[in-house]
């Protein structure tokens, strides 16, 4: 085998180890963007909206959503708006101010997301209210609160959730996630969930 040939015979496997590696590195980035793509923000009670219909300065408002998912637009009248995007909201709005305008235009911007709070109580660290700027599991609503006390029962954290008047409980057993197991217990919270460490 000529020098030339034995050059060729390496060459070629490493050409395509180096294609294969570069295909499994983009693969692996395009996996990355579904898995960090989140999903546009459900509003909630206590949220403040800035609503705008263009050309119509009359229409422009501030606005918190209500206790019971709600808020009162001029000509629009009383919308739900909790547990939709921003743009259902628009939509909503714009199909209501048809009646009364051509072609509106609807923009609905958050302003604060206040409504969009959880409670961590009992055997924290710090136990209160936090908002959530982010999507929050209960692993890390836990080390928003200071993380557990030494008397905290860890395996025996629940998560209260209200929804459509009902109520709902997740259990979460810390030493289990902390140690890489029973992950789908490490739910992502919702506005209003309550953590209670034990």
């Amino acid at each position: 085998m000529s020098p030339n040939s034995l050059n060729q015979v390496v060459y070629v496997p490493a050409k395509r180890s180096f294609l294969a590696l570069s295909m499994m590195l983009l693969l692996a980035l395009c996996g990355q963007s579904r898995v960090f793509a989140e999903e546009p923000y459900r509003l909630n009670p206590g949220d403040k909206l800035e609503i705008s219909v263009w050309q119509e300065e009359n229409l422009k408002t501030e606005t918190v959503i209500l206790p019971d998912g709600t808020i009162s637009f001029p000509l629009a009248g009383v919308v739900a708006a909790a547990g939709k995007t921003t743009d259902e909201v628009a939509a909503l709005l714009t199909e209501r101010l048809t009646q009364f305008i051509s072609d509106p235009e609807v923009n609905v911007r958050v302003q604060t997301i206040e409504g969009n709070i959880i409670y961590v109580t009992g055997e924290v660290a710090h136990p209160g209210s936090f908002v959530m700027n982010r999507p929050t599991d209960v692993m890390q609503a836990i080390g928003l609160a200071g993380g557990l006390t030494p008397f905290a029962k860890k395996n025996d954290v629940v998560v209260l959730r209200r929804a459509g008047g009902a109520r709902k409980t997740f259990n979460f057993e810390y030493d289990d996630v902390k140690n890489g197991e029973n992950l789908e217990t490490n739910i992502l919270l919702q506005g209003g969930d309550t953590v209670v460490v034990p």
